[in-house]
């Protein structure tokens, strides 16, 4: 058999916590981590500006690596964009939403958050979510508007303020009366990367509700069955951004999640005039 090839797309580093869950799920995939890093973050973009980047980001990063599947690991993204790239490439596509019905499952006091990014508690999925799976239970959306880029700053090393995140994540911590929050859905994927900030944190203990297990499991599923031998795959990951070591550590970040290459991959490169209407 021919070990599968997993491109997994994010705005940033985010979406290495999906990365993390497919190398465990997949062993013996070939991974390809793409980061759209010129544009980060999104949420100073428009919807059309969006569309355009993660499009055009596709198609050069299939056109190179010719995955098998590839996973949205952006909720900004994926509530915008999966019916455009389901329209233009004919691979499958695996996207990255708020793990609302898990909360809501997961809630003894009826209460959860949503945090998210901005772009994310706006969307009208999001709000479809809520009705199909918590309209039974309090629902807290609250749109972090630093937070992915704090958790960024983590990751690449540099110095963060903690009361920053303390403040970015306090709005997801509600009481009313004897009741409380007791579950919060992590709606961007830079979230879970810094989970330990985010416990120690908060202003008491919740059940933090991490989506990258489930999308992991949901690629995993479209693809035919490991081959027995079990060799780990290769991982590789491509910036649309010049990216600079520096103090920041990034080629030891990237080694972590198993991936031992990194390039540019400017979105120059990309194909022109791809974006197709759902």
């Amino acid at each position: 058999m021919t070990a599968p090839r997993i491109l997994v797309f994010d705005s940033g580093l985010g979406g290495l916590s999906v990365l993390r869950e497919l190398r465990i799920a997949r062993p013996d995939a070939e991974l390809c981590y793409l980061a759209d890093t010129a544009g980060f973050p999104y949420g100073g973009l428009t919807e059309g500006q969006v569309i355009d980047r993660v499009i055009n980001a596709m198609d050069a990063a299939t056109a190179r690596f010719a995955p098998d599947i590839a996973v949205i690991a952006c909720n900004t993204a994926s509530t915008l964009v999966l019916p455009h790239l389901r329209a233009a490439f004919d691979i499958a596509f695996v996207g990255t939403v708020p793990a609302i019905k898990p909360a809501a499952n997961a809630t003894t006091n009826r209460m959860i958050s949503v945090l998210a990014t901005p772009g994310t508690v706006k969307r009208d999925y999001t709000r479809a979510l809520i009705d199909t799976y918590s309209f039974h239970i309090d629902v807290t959306l609250v749109g972090a508007t630093r937070l992915a880029e704090l958790a960024e700053a983590v990751l690449r090393g540099h110095p963060v303020d903690e009361a920053a995140i303390a403040s970015e994540i306090a709005p997801a911590f509600v009481e009313l009366g004897r009741r409380r929050t007791d579950a919060v859905v992590l709606g961007c994927t830079h979230y879970p990367l810094i989970r330990e900030y985010l416990e120690r944190l908060a202003p008491w203990p919740v059940t933090w509700i991490d989506p990258a297990p489930a999308i992991a499991r949901r690629a995993v599923s479209l693809l035919p069955p490991a081959d027995p031998v079990v060799t780990a795959g290769v991982g590789r990951a491509w910036f649309t951004g010049e990216e600079r070591d520096g103090a920041t550590g990034l080629g030891a970040v990237l080694k972590r999640f198993g991936v031992a290459t990194r390039d540019v991959l400017p979105l120059e490169d990309a194909r022109r005039g791809r974006l197709a209407q759902p």
